[in-house]
């Protein structure tokens, strides 16, 4: 075939030039389309959490909040068990398109991977942050006839003669770490007892057969109302409003950096688009602003959190060093 001549070259390798640009700019605008649409089917949130507990009460309300908001069903999907990997595996191949999200709290991201070493897994190499939840406090419980009123009086007794008991519900929880957190900060030495369920802890703290415990509000709330139960302190910087009669642990007489808290927040399986994330976090944002919401999570001493993607993986990190120095001073394993 003879060569084209060079003006008629120089056409078509234009024309060429131009069509790669228009297909370009339809791939992208297909993409932002594709993006702006979202939802355009049914999202799943599914949870590590029992139906009927505090964080899956919140989810459900934050789900039908999000429903009116998309104009899609957003169903709620509990798994809980396994220490979080029940959910976790339900979950952790599906596309990151959104329509899967996970509820997790910050022990699952930040101490799982210290606790189960032998799996080699790390739940932020598996998942993407994409929208926070809420943050809760715990409180330093004690049954209602202890001698101790402060906690300056516990610290004196761990650092007594006889070993001051403490329960958890369940080797690597929060009330466990911090347990281990406040021995590190004291230089004590306590023992633990670690229960199967959260009912079976306070029963025994009501009844004297640990001699403390932690306590998140939504946990203790009926053993504290029969009189069983009483608070020495809340593990935060500040006083929290559902309790404002509680000192914070330094206006008891315990170490100013004792800070217990867990965080809840939503993530993706791995490979989620930012602006996705963004889109989805936006909205979660927009529900945990709405009155109804803020005073559902008021009555469990839920504080709402505004963090973004990033945010929620640096407040992870942050745990996870926190978590690394304890599992190891401790040796603490659920292999």
């Amino acid at each position: 075939m003879p060569a084209l001549p060079i003006s008629r070259r120089a056409c078509t390798g234009k024309l060429l030039r131009l069509t790669v640009v228009a297909l370009s700019a339809l791939t992208a605008g297909v993409g932002v389309n594709a993006q702006a649409a979202f939802p355009n089917k049914p999202v799943t949130l599914f949870t590590a959490f029992a139906p009927g507990s505090g964080p899956d009460a919140v989810l459900r309300q934050v789900a039908d909040k999000l429903s009116k908001l998309w104009g899609q069903s957003v169903l709620v999907n509990n798994k809980p068990g396994g220490g979080g990997f029940v959910a976790i595996e339900a979950t952790r191949r599906a596309a990151p398109d959104g329509y899967t999200l996970l509820q997790l709290d910050s022990e699952h991201l930040s101490a799982l991977p210290l606790l189960y070493k032998s799996k080699g897994f790390v739940t932020l190499n598996a998942f993407d942050p994409v929208a926070p939840l809420f943050r809760t406090p715990f409180l330093v419980a004690v049954p209602s006839d202890s001698k101790w009123q402060n906690m300056k009086d516990l610290i004196a007794a761990a650092k007594g003669p006889t070993k001051v008991t403490y329960g958890s519900w369940g080797i690597g929880s929060p009330g466990h770490l911090a347990g281990a957190q406040l021995e590190l900060l004291t230089d004590t030495e306590m023992t633990h007892v670690a229960y199967r369920e959260v009912s079976q802890l306070f029963t025994s703290v009501g009844s004297g057969d640990v001699q403390w415990s932690m306590a998140s509000i939504p946990s203790s709330q009926g053993i504290y109302k029969a009189g069983k139960i009483r608070y020495l302190a809340v593990a935060a910087p500040n006083r929290i409003p559902q309790m404002p009669d509680v000192p914070t642990v330094a206006q008891a007489g315990g170490p100013s950096g004792f800070e217990v808290n867990s965080f809840v927040s939503l993530v993706a399986p791995k490979g989620m688009a930012p602006e996705l994330a963004n889109k989805i976090n936006a909205d979660v944002l927009k529900v945990l602003a709405d009155p109804e919401v803020k005073e559902r999570f008021n009555t469990f001493a839920f504080e709402t959190i505004t963090w973004s993607p990033d945010e929620i993986r640096r407040n992870a990190d942050v745990k996870f060093k926190v978590y690394e120095q304890l599992v190891k001073r401790k040796n603490i394993s659920l292999d």
